[in-house]
């Protein structure tokens, strides 16, 4: 990763060089400018080798849903993840488009049965019809405001039936005890929201384990869908 943005071997990198790099890690930039921030010690636009490393090291906690913070850096974390073809760490050549979609078609039935007995209003559900079935997770609500985040792709304050179905997989990635992610990964958009012309994907950011226990779930269990919704 450092010869990609140090490609003279000077030993430091740009701030500029830096930007353009690390945006490839789909986070955001609120999280990247903290990254930055934390690795650019004395603040001088410039990093140094280790403070490169100190800032790639963050990006794969921000990716694995760890703190950004200098605590998470010796915690254990898979490298980390940029959408450019010329990292061996990438699916080479497939486009994002063509991923399948990490959200399982029996799963999906079954989340369409809860999205349906939520009573949508023109195919979409409002914050306030969602926020009941997230609640009864039980999950810490910073994390469920994670989860909205994520599953509220178009930005609508609503989720369609698609955006419901990724908010329902990620609530039980998190039951199952796997970090949700900072960033959606391109296998959890779905197909229906990803754009034709897509730059090559990274690697999915749900772990295979996740995947792997996801087929064992009970029937959609805490999120009955007969039983009627109190607040």
């Amino acid at each position: 990763f450092l010869h990609q943005v140090d490609s003279t071997n000077a030993g430091r990198v740009l701030a500029s060089d830096a930007a353009v790099f690390l945006k490839k890690s789909g986070l955001t930039d609120l999280v990247l400018g903290k990254i930055w921030d934390l690795a650019d010690t004395d603040g001088k636009g410039i990093l140094n080798k280790q403070e490169f490393f100190v800032a790639l090291r963050l990006v794969a906690c921000a990716q694995n849903g760890l703190d950004v913070s200098l605590s998470s850096l010796n915690l254990p974390v898979p490298p980390p993840r940029f959408t450019d073809t010329s990292s061996p760490l990438l699916l080479s050549g497939t486009a994002s488009s063509d991923l399948p979609w990490a959200v399982k078609l029996e799963d999906k039935v079954k989340y369409d049965a809860i999205f349906d007995s939520l009573n949508p209003v023109n195919g979409l559900l409002s914050g306030d019809k969602v926020k009941p079935v997230l609640l009864n997770s039980k999950l810490p609500v910073d994390i469920l405001g994670r989860v909205w985040e994520l599953s509220d792709i178009d930005r609508d304050g609503m989720l369609d039936r698609d955006e419901f179905a990724v908010a329902m997989f990620l609530v039980y990635c998190a039951l199952e005890k796997e970090p949700v992610p900072m960033s959606l990964p391109a296998a959890l958009v779905p197909p229906s929201k990803r754009k034709p012309l897509s730059v090559p994907g990274a690697m999915p950011l749900i772990p295979s384990s996740a995947k792997e226990s996801h087929q064992s779930l009970p029937p959609v269990g805490i999120l009955a869908a007969k039983t009627p919704l109190t607040q």
